[in-house]
């Protein structure tokens, strides 16, 4: 029986190498950028009977209310009229009023604060709204 010469492959892994580092930027900065978008100064107020929210909606977006009633969205300051505009850009760019949104009100926030952004909601058509809180303490 004769011998057959082995084959090794040849290649330039240097294309392959690229691309796993860009995917390792790609993931490092939607992880980072998923953290910041909410404010940890606001303290949200305690509801030990609510569900707990177990899958998030990539659309989902989370207005918070600080509890001197600035509203902010994705750390940036609104006045409860660009939110309405906001909301209804996106409403009119989706095709449709489903879009998820989760106000994040601190426990020492008046309640005229939030009703603002749910009036904003409403303008825009937004009637399905979610209030954030706490579960157990600490968290």
């Amino acid at each position: 029986m004769r011998k057959h010469p082995e084959e090794y492959l040849n290649g330039n892994l240097t294309a392959m190498i690229d691309v796993v580092f860009q995917l390792i930027i790609f993931f490092v900065a939607t992880v980072s950028m998923q953290d910041t978008v909410s404010d940890e100064r606001i303290r949200l107020a305690l509801a030990p009977s609510g569900k707990a929210v177990t899958t998030k909606d990539p659309r989902e977006v989370n207005i918070d209310v600080d509890k001197s009633g600035q509203i902010r969205v994705a750390r940036y300051p609104y006045s409860h009229r660009e939110v309405a505009f906001m909301l209804k850009k996106l409403v009119k760019d989706n095709g449709h009023n489903q879009i998820p949104v989760i106000i994040r009100g601190d426990m020492q926030a008046r309640h005229d604060a939030v009703q603002k952004v749910m009036d904003a909601c409403a303008a825009a058509g937004i009637w399905k709204i979610k209030f954030a809180a706490l579960k157990e303490r600490g968290g």
